[in-house]
């Protein structure tokens, strides 16, 4: 049944993508699935709390979203490109793997430059993929200096569905108020509820966080382009469990408390290292595990996450947490009393 990519299709009428945040963070709507007893009810993310007891852990994604989306011109042409950072393959000849749009005008020896006084320069020296490119930086300056520019110059990556043009506030509210470590190409969304407010109130009730990092990569939101999903491989991306996260997790596991992975993201992250005891171990490296249906989680009970578009890893993944029909009767609750989808939109609860 969870095996076909057709199975994860639905109609997802377009005015439900979410364009805008909800002024406050912890505001937005919340849905909460009780695998136990099938029951959906409708919150306010703020009641999250309202599920949690003293020594409960939550896991979220520290990771940092930087500013990976670049506007440049074509030499000679002078043609307006999009370069899209993805990952940083060697620091000493800053040396990038990117995307590119239009892919068809770029072309291997290209030069591209950055900028009004077109300070930093790019030369396409190889193409990976359809869109996929790897660019040499040239640049006069330190390595500080030259990370610098491209934060500078580059805007905040809001997925491709928003199609209205970025806001300054857009630079805040596409972090989580977890974020530290930059190398997100994306933010972890369903850490993006989450407010100082918040934060306090479940301080005061005991509740404990783990941090865990993993910088999400374009390869969580490429389409699947297999039915059968066995067949599909995720793009690594890198991860990062310390001895205090697992230690944090694994009391609470020792002490039969509850462990809420704060996204798809924190669940791919706990899931990729696991001990043959089933408890957490600390890891550093890169992960490409997908988890669809049929699977067996061995550390969270308990997942906060966003409502995913038709066909996605993301949605899979949800639907091994939960249930496949399960997730398709909220799913289908979601569209008829209008919750927002996606990177800006509502939360879900499954307990």
């Amino acid at each position: 049944m969870g095996m076909k990519l057709s199975n994860y299709n639905f109609d997802l009428p377009s005015e439900l993508l979410a364009e805008y945040p909800v002024e406050n963070r912890d505001e937005s709507r919340l849905m909460v699935l009780n695998r136990a007893n099938r029951t959906i009810e409708h919150k306010m993310f703020k009641d999250v709390i309202d599920y949690f007891d003293e020594g409960d852990v939550f896991v979220t994604n520290n990771s940092k979203v930087f500013p990976a989306r670049l506007f440049g011109n074509k030499e000679k042409t002078g043609a307006r490109i999009e370069v899209f950072l993805l990952r940083e393959l060697n620091p000493e000849i800053r040396l990038w793997d990117v995307l590119v749009d239009p892919a068809r005008k770029i072309r291997i020896g290209n030069k591209l430059y950055f900028g009004e006084d077109e300070s930093l320069v790019a030369e396409v020296i190889d193409n990976t993929t359809s869109r996929g490119r790897t660019l040499r930086f040239l640049f006069d300056g330190s390595y500080n200096e030259f990370r610098q520019k491209l934060i500078e110059l580059g805007e905040t990556p809001l997925p491709k569905y928003i199609k209205r043009e970025v806001e300054p506030e857009d630079a805040e509210r596409y972090q989580t108020i977890f974020a530290k470590h930059e190398g997100a190409v994306a933010a972890p969304t369903a850490g993006l509820h989450f407010s100082k407010h918040l934060m306090k109130r479940m301080e005061i009730k005991g509740i404990n966080i783990a941090e865990v990092t993993l910088h999400v990569g374009l390869g969580t939101f490429s389409n699947v382009e297999v039915e059968d999903l066995s067949k599909h491989k995720m793009d690594s991306e890198e991860m990062e469990i310390t001895q205090e996260a697992a230690d944090i997790v694994n009391e609470g596991i020792r002490n039969k408390k509850r462990i809420c992975a704060v996204g798809t993201t924190a669940m791919r992250a706990l899931e990729s290292s696991v001990s043959s005891s089933n408890t957490l171990n600390p890891y550093k490296g890169w992960t490409n595990k997908f988890i669809f249906p049929p699977y067996e989680f061995s550390i969270a009970d308990s997942m906060i996450t966003n409502f995913h578009i038709p066909k996605s890893t993301l949605l899979m993944m949800v639907s091994a947490f939960a249930g496949h029909d399960f997730v398709k009767e909220a799913y289908a609750e979601a569209v008829k009393e209008k919750y927002r989808f996606f990177s800006y939109g509502d939360a879900m609860l499954i307990i």
